[in-house]
């Protein structure tokens, strides 16, 4: 009983948070108040983070059998998903008003996504990555859908979820052939079967493709990439900037779980997977990006290139890649919800703010929120003294200090190349005419506007005073490593 007791608290946050979305459902039922529900969503994501704080133990701790591990990466990643989320629906909350779609159907779907997500950060199990990945998919799908009126999100739904299916069945595929080589489903023991003794070189080589075909279409990395520019474009802005945030955050946590938990002994293996994929992201989002004109596009191949950072600081297999890695998908979301949370906070007053045009003078009107959106830009370029440079700066240390010297320089070069979207973002709002008609100008909601300023200066502060998020991601990946 003692062990069971213990487990249960382990997952409080879980638990927690599976509570409040049926609670979130049953006041949308009876009550359908959407004030009650956005501050109910609100405070539910507040007390997960607090769960999270609360049950973490500091040091790996396993609990069902194996099936789910607590260790200082999860809580980390967990913390910021909550905190994005919370942030996502802060964003959004005039977007959703307006368009009546802030009620507790998208709040709790939003609620199971994060459930999702939680759960993938803490599998120690391939049934418990593959139930958080589908919990997770299931209510994006389902989220990009709301707007139902609107054709071209029923078809970016569509999109997603037919390819979606695809991957996971990659997936699948992928850890059957796994399960077989080694007579486990439990991460620890895969590694320790594979490290010790493989039966077969090949059946492990299929396996490995399968799975990392799976992890590229959950990260949007190319040439698994297809569905991100439909979808990014065809849902409703704060659906794309729930969907291109804190799932990041989860995608990261999975592939550093079924990868380096799981599969390290194979790494020689899956380095090389992960070097084509990384390159392939740097060409294609970069170059891809540069003919968009509509900016949900943009920021679409944006997350192409950036994943292919965040894979080049996986592939280097070391202490020094992983932190990079992770410390690469934090400062992602961050720059994310600024780009995104300024797209769909624009929009609000009727239609969306998703074209290169509706920026052009936007310094003009509102010279703050033209300064936070620069400062994102900027950010994702890579240029000092944001925070995006340093997260750039300490993957390409890492892929230095591992050897890949080549594959550092062809990341410099796409970077260069990458410069120019971001900041003709820059040059529209500061030195072009606003059309006649623009859908940003009005009243804005003030918690919206405080929130993007603390993202826009957490972005300077952090490029600024780099050392203790990086400090903090390598303490945790050190920590979490079995």
């Amino acid at each position: 009983m003692t062990s069971i007791s213990s487990d249960f608290v382990t997952a409080l946050p879980e638990i927690g948070l599976l509570a409040v979305a049926c609670v979130v459902l049953l006041v949308e039922a009876y009550n359908q108040s959407r004030a009650a529900v956005y501050l109910l969503t609100l405070t539910g994501l507040l007390l997960t983070a607090a769960l999270v704080v609360f049950t973490g133990a500091g040091v790996p701790v396993l609990a069902f059998n194996g099936l789910y591990v607590d260790d200082p990466m999860g809580e980390v990643l967990k913390l910021l998903t909550c905190f994005s989320a919370i942030a996502a629906v802060i964003y959004s909350r005039q977007f959703l008003t307006d368009r009546k779609m802030l009620s507790g159907d998208y709040l709790g779907l939003l609620l199971f996504a994060v459930l999702g997500m939680l759960v993938m950060i803490s599998a120690n199990h391939f049934l418990t990555l593959y139930l958080g990945l589908e919990l997770l998919s299931l209510a994006l799908y389902a989220m990009v859908a709301m707007e139902r009126d609107s054709a071209r999100a029923t078809e970016a739904a569509m999109k997603y979820f037919v390819l979606g299916a695809l991957a996971s069945g990659l997936l699948l595929y992928g850890m059957s052939l796994i399960y077989g080589l080694t007579g486990s489903l439990e991460l620890g023991k895969v590694a320790e079967a594979l490290h010790f003794n493989v039966k077969s070189e090949i059946v492990l080589a299929f396996g490995l493709v399968f799975i990392v075909a799976g992890l590229g279409f959950k990260l949007g990395a190319a040439p698994f990439h297809m569905w991100a520019p439909d979808v990014y474009h065809g849902a409703p802005a704060a659906v794309t900037l729930f969907v291109g945030t804190a799932p990041k955050l989860a995608a990261f946590a999975f592939a550093m779980r079924i990868l380096v938990d799981g599969l390290q002994p194979a790494h020689g293996d899956w380095q090389q997977m992960l070097a084509v994929m990384a390159v392939a992201s740097l060409a294609i989002g970069n170059i891809a990006a540069i003919a968009q004109t509509n900016i949900k596009r943009m920021l679409a191949y944006s997350t192409v290139s950036h994943m292919g950072f965040l894979l080049l600081g996986m592939m280097t297999g070391s202490l020094a890649g992983y932190s990079a890695a992770m410390f690469y998908a934090v400062t992602y979301v961050l720059m994310s919800l600024g780009g995104f949370g300024m797209v769909t906070y624009l929009s609000r007053t009727g239609a969306e703010a998703e074209n290169l045009d509706d920026f052009k003078g936007l310094n003009a009107h509102h010279p703050w929120l033209a300064a936070i959106m620069a400062m994102v830009m900027m950010s994702m370029a890579g240029l000092p003294p944001f925070v995006g440079f340093y997260a750039k700066l300490t993957v390409l240390q890492a892929l230095v200090g591992a050897g890949w010297i080549g594959l550092a320089v062809v990341a410099v070069l796409f970077s260069l190349i990458g410069a120019f979207f971001y900041l003709r973002v820059v040059w529209l709002m500061y030195f072009d005419t606003p059309p006649a008609e623009s859908p940003v100008y009005g009243q804005h909601a003030g918690d919206a506007v405080m929130l993007l300023s603390v993202n826009g200066l957490a972005i300077l502060l952090l490029g600024i005073l780099p050392q203790t998020l990086l400090t903090l991601c390598a303490l945790a990946v050190q920590m979490s490593l079995r």
